[in-house]
């Protein structure tokens, strides 16, 4: 039976930042983008409209018929029905073509989509219709009840209305919505142009796939899997990827990198190297190019967080300025600054923190909206979570938010990952969610919990 645990109290640490504190203070710093292109409509999947999308017709744009079978009037068929009559079936209208009048006394053979004749007030299904001819081979129909008004009739304009909006700013397009735009006439639709984002990784313990096999890697090398896994979420998003690679471990390397990549991109990701209280090279280079903020999250896995700002040509002395007036992020997105983000080199860490913060920052830049398009968040930037029984049992609290990889079962619960470890990339690959466990609490079989479908985090 499901029940409710009480939480736990488990204190925070000191300095962490609740994950809405977080969202808060990343978005705060960002605004969409400018600036708006032309594409074609079958160009246009996973784009961000730019403007209002207002239908210049009714849809549909006449009255029709959604299934085969005899447009009638009501009238006239009750008077043939009470009767025991046939009606003779006068037209034929295919879809594509308008016919004349309905003629008194008969009904017209229609089919689904064909426009419905004057005089008609209802469709009757052709399963419903005894079908035969007269002696001179004349068609007629025989009816055995009288349908409700309007029966299946698709009315002009039940769908659209000419001057609707249909698709609003800020949604970001889909199958469904590029083929309303299809529906309405439009080969072509503005959008926002793509983020470019500036992908890489630092540390000289990682390879690349393919380039040494694994019983010659050197020991305590590994593989680079956040470059591969960070890539596809930024495409999927709609992003415009460059993906710099590994940047060598040496403090003039990292800073060339950062400096180009900002000068040709809207966001630069790395993973790994930049920790609260960590000596390396990107950090220090941010601060010198830019701006940088610290941060420890109060979610498992992730905590590790890095934001700020590298600034362009020419704007290098103006951003150390800001910085040492304590007005890092103010600007937001401005013409002189590239976002910078750092997230955690754990692979579990990166690929989730990545879902929780840098998914909603790069919809903001995007100026991706709540309108169609979108699946709706909560107030802490995720999308609605929906509840299921928990069918195992996590007795251990925790003073972070954690986020637990599950899966659905065939029982209508959900089943754990037996190994939540941060460097575990296999409970990513299994799992078909997440558990969002709120900081002090603990989960006993059979309760209720809140999961979120991978697949609402990924769109």
């Amino acid at each position: 039976m499901s029940h409710e645990v009480p939480a736990v109290p488990v204190p925070r640490r000191p300095g962490l930042m609740s994950l809405e504190q977080a969202l808060e203070q990343l978005l705060g710093a960002a605004q969409p983008l400018g600036g708006q292109q032309t594409v074609a409509t079958l160009e246009a999947d996973g784009r961000v409209l730019a403007q209002d999308i207002r239908s210049a017709l009714d849809v549909p744009g006449f009255d029709n018929s959604s299934m085969d079978g005899y447009a009638v009037n009501r009238a006239e068929l009750a008077a043939a029905v009470a009767a025991g009559q046939a009606l003779a079936v006068s037209q034929r209208i295919p879809a594509g073509h308008f016919g004349p009048a309905l003629q008194a006394g008969s009904v017209a053979r229609i089919f689904t989509g064909a426009p419905l004749p004057a005089g008609a007030d209802a469709v009757v299904m052709q399963e419903e219709v005894e079908a035969s001819l007269d002696e001179q081979g004349q068609g007629l129909a025989r009816f055995s009840s009288v349908p409700e008004p309007g029966a299946f009739i698709r009315r002009r304009g039940e769908d659209i209305r000419l001057g609707d909006t249909v698709l609003p700013a800020g949604t970001r397009l889909g199958p469904a919505e590029l083929g309303l735009a299809a529906s309405l006439g439009l080969a072509e639709l503005p959008v926002r142009p793509r983020l470019r984002v500036a992908l890489f990784s630092t540390g000289d313990e990682l390879v690349m796939p393919g380039e040494v096999a694994p019983e010659q890697m050197a020991p305590g090398a590994i593989y680079n899997s956040n470059r591969y896994f960070l890539a596809v979420l930024l495409k999927r998003l709609g992003c415009e990827v460059s993906d710099l690679g590994i940047v060598p471990d040496r403090r003039e390397a990292t800073l060339e990198a950062l400096r180009q990549a900002a000068e040709s991109h809207d966001l630069i990701v790395t993973s790994g190297g930049v920790s609260v209280g960590e000596e390396d090279h990107v950090k220090p280079a941010v601060q010198q190019l830019g701006g940088l903020d610290l941060w420890q999250i109060a979610i498992k896995p992730g905590k590790p967080f890095a934001h700020g700002w590298i600034a362009r040509a020419g704007q290098v002395g103006q951003a150390t300025e800001s910085a040492e007036a304590g007005k890092v992020g103010e600007a937001g997105n401005t013409a002189g600054r590239c976002h910078f983000v750092g997230l955690p080199g754990n692979p579990v860490s990166s690929f989730v923190t990545f879902l929780l913060l840098v998914r909603p920052l790069l919809q903001r830049l995007q100026g991706v909206s709540s309108g169609l398009g979108i699946v709706p968040v909560a107030a802490d930037g995720l999308p609605p979570a929906i509840f299921l029984p928990a069918h195992f049992d996590w007795p251990r609290a925790d003073r972070r938010r954690e986020f637990l990889r599950a899966r659905l079962n065939a029982a209508g619960g959900l089943d754990l990952f037996p190994n939540q470890s941060s460097g575990v990339l296999t409970s990513v690959a299994w799992c078909d969610g997440l558990v969002d466990l709120p900081a002090g609490r603990t989960i006993a079989r059979g309760d209720s919990v809140p999961f979120i479908p991978m697949a609402a985090l990924l769109g």
